[in-house]
């Protein structure tokens, strides 16, 4: 009886394993546009009418306001489930960085991460970074920073919402996904700073890409009266791959017009060197800048979350998404060929 006992069991344990779902790359290809439509303005909007709210003060770094916010945003991955990286250098999704670190920063703050660990090659990390600090108060008046870069912070947020529900179903990324907001980026770029050059939670050589979003809830002059578009930077300066991949996933799943007019180290107005992508840049991991370019509220206290395209927000963060969709499921990293 012991035996056919153990046959039975071995049997049905043996039916319950074959049933288990393996999903392969063309699942995962089938599966990215219902994730994708889980971006949504909406929920955008209603994020970003917190994140740029006067309660956190224009989020100047080390100010009350921006801790607010730094607990806004740790607070919704807590409530999405979304982990805080495992690492001495993060407590609760928090990365401090001390006062003195840098002359600019004068009082203690921090960068805000979350992590969702990946199935098959968990030691190579992408980026999905966004800064959250702006100018704070000033004369008075409230600086806040809807755009710049309120509109960066929650599409990162909603980007992780969104590869989190795909988790949930059995779609976990195949690489690990750091989701990075950092402070500090209006006096130096320097939570990104702090990142790369003191504090790296995962070995900068396995950070396969930065996709950094930075300005991606407006539209500009040159595009009034063509408003599908954002301005990409950096796609192509040190991977051809990284390139070629973001080309054929918007015009596969987003249909952005893609603008390459500042995409040029020598532009004179240098936003190549201009927000937190350049921190990974320097140490040869290809990154992607995500702009809509400046207009006539950018750092003045009319920066406000009214004056937000909301659909043309989520349509970008969607394209972000897919982007980091297909690098972290891809068969191999983006390879650097350029210098």
């Amino acid at each position: 009886m012991k035996k056919i006992f153990l046959l039975i069991l071995i049997g049905t344990l043996s039916i319950g394993c074959s049933t288990q779902k393996v999903f392969t790359k063309t699942d995962y290809d089938k599966a990215l546009p219902k994730y994708i439509q889980t971006i949504k303005p909406d929920d955008l909007k209603t994020q970003l009418y917190v994140v740029a709210s006067e309660e956190f003060e224009g989020r100047a770094t080390g100010e009350e306001g921006q801790k607010k916010a730094a607990a806004y945003i740790r607070d919704f991955y807590k409530k999405n489930g979304i982990s805080s990286p495992v690492s001495e250098h993060v407590k609760d999704h928090f990365q401090h960085i001390p006062a003195g670190t840098f002359p600019r920063i004068r009082k203690d703050t921090e960068n805000v991460m979350a992590f969702i660990e990946g199935s098959e090659k968990p030691d190579e990390i992408l980026i999905i970074s966004a800064h959250y600090d702006h100018e704070g108060i000033k004369n008075g008046q409230i600086y806040f920073g809807a755009d710049d870069d309120g509109s960066g912070t929650v599409a990162v947020m909603e980007i992780a919402k969104a590869f989190k529900k795909a988790e949930k179903d059995g779609y976990r990324p195949k690489r690990s996904i750091l989701f990075l907001h950092v402070t500090g980026e209006e006096i130096g770029l320097l939570g990104s700073r702090f990142y790369t050059d003191k504090q790296p939670v995962f070995p900068l050589e396995n950070t396969i890409a930065d996709l950094n979003t930075d300005m991606i809830g407006r539209v500009d002059e040159a595009h009034k009266d063509n408003p599908n578009y954002v301005y990409l930077i950096g796609s192509d300066m040190l991977s051809t791959d990284l390139h070629n991949l973001s080309e054929e996933v918007n015009k596969k799943y987003i249909g952005l017009d893609l603008d390459y007019k500042f995409n040029d180290v020598n532009d004179p107005n240098q936003f190549y060197y201009r927000s937190d992508h350049y921190n990974f840049a320097k140490n040869n991991i290809p990154v992607i800048f995500y702009f809509n370019g400046v207009h006539k509220d950018y750092h003045k206290p009319t920066d406000t979350p009214d004056k937000i395209n909301y659909d043309m927000l989520a349509k970008r963060a969607q394209l972000i998404f897919a982007t980091a969709w297909e690098l972290a499921n891809g068969e191999n990293r983006p390879v650097v060929d350029k210098k």
